[in-house]
Order: structure tokens, then sequence, then C-alpha cells
């Protein structure tokens, strides 16, 4: 029974709480599909925190959506032993990066007041799901390696008869605990996904992906200022 809920039901449960809830939240508060940039606040830190983040968490996705939808070709890569190590020393390369990023997000959030000021309980919350997301996904290429070759066989034909509204559990019903931790943590942070500030990554164009850094201009002496107040 509690594979029927967790590989049949709650796939469903997400993408439609996903669905529903984005479209609602861009129709009524369409100004809030914003990151809410603290770039303001300790750019130096934000750097070392939101770039390897983004850039190693977008190559990790790009590997996941190859293995569904390519599959015939990521097979075919790795049936040459040196590509498929290739592939899973960089893609947990990339992990770890994601996870180093993370880290430094959440410490400068914690250590700044003022990018403290600006968190939200739902912003900690999504940090968890994503730390454990990472967490897993370096758990599972470590004591269960050739993830790429496994995803292809047995994640994607499970995922497409999701798609197909016939779910067949089968295919990942014995996979190790640590993979189904992560196959579930990951639905639980899709469903989550409309509720945080991660709604901003479906606003196109995302210039910020490549944007030179912002750089702020004061048209007064701060000094004075300051010894004002």
């Amino acid at each position: 029974m509690h594979d029927e809920l967790l590989f049949a039901i709650l796939p469903y449960v997400a993408m439609g709480v996903f669905l529903i809830m984005t479209i609602q939240r861009y129709r009524q508060r369409t100004f809030t599909y914003s990151s809410l940039s603290s770039q303001f606040l300790e750019n130096r830190h934000h750097f070392w925190g939101s770039v390897p983040f983004h850039y190693g968490l977008l190559f990790v996705l790009f590997l996941h959506l190859a293995g569904l939808f390519i599959p015939d070709v990521i097979l075919a890569w790795n049936a040459a032993p040196l590509r498929l190590f290739i592939t899973e020393a960089t893609g947990l390369a990339m992990a770890v990066i994601t996870l180093i990023g993370l880290g430094n997000i959440v410490l400068r959030r914690m250590g700044d007041t003022k990018s403290r000021t600006v968190t939200s309980v739902s912003d900690w919350i999504v940090y968890a799901l994503i730390g454990v997301q990472v967490i897993s996904g370096i758990a599972v290429a470590v004591f269960h390696g050739w993830g790429s070759s496994w995803f292809a066989t047995s994640l994607t034909p499970w995922l497409w008869s999701l798609f197909k509204l016939q779910p067949e559990i089968g295919y990942v019903t014995a996979l190790p605990w640590m993979v189904k931790l992560h196959i579930v943590n990951a639905w639980v942070l899709i469903g989550f996904f409309p509720f945080t500030r991660l709604v901003h990554v479906l606003v196109v164009p995302n210039p910020y992906l490549w944007r030179r850094t912002q750089v702020v201009l004061w048209n007064y002496d701060r000094h004075k200022v300051r010894s004002k107040d």
C-alpha cells in the first residue's frame, strides 16, 4: 500500500498542486513571481552561493532530463566504460558543487541579519527539501553507482507510465530505499514549488543566469550621511 501511495498517487497529487496553484498564484499575485533578490546584501557572499548552486543544479537537471527524453542515447553513450565513468564523475562533481552553493546560501542567510530578515519560513523549508534532494542524490551516486544507466532503464519507463495515466510502479518498488527517498522528496518539492520564490524560474526570459553583476552607484558621500545619523 505504501508503494502505491508514494509512486502511484503522490506524483499526481504533486503535479496537480503544482499546476493549479502555480496558475492561480500567477493570476492573483503576478508580482510575487520574483526571487526577491538579496544581491544588494553582501554581494560577494551571494556570488559564492548563488552561482555554484544555480549552475550545478542546472547541469544535474539536464542529466535527469536527458535520461527521461533520450534514454536510448544515454544507454548507447554509456556502453563504453570510460564514457560511463566520465558521465557519473561529472554528475557527482556538479552535485557536490550544488551542495556547496546551497550551503553558502544557507550560511549567509543564517549569519547576516539583513539577509535573515528577508528570509521566510517557506525559504527555510525549500532549502531543507533541496538539501535532502541533493544529499540523497550524492548518496545514490556514491553507493548505487551508474545511475545514468539504471535511470534510463527503470525510472524513465515509470515516469512515462505516469504521463500515460497507467502507473507501473513495478519499475521502482525494488529500488534501494535511498533512491526511493530521492524520488519521493522530488515529488514533495514539486508540490511545494508554487508556494515558494522558486516560481521565478518560470518567468521567461531569465537573464540573471548570464547577466553581469549589478553595480550600485551612490551619488552622495555615505560617510557624511552616516555621521549625521
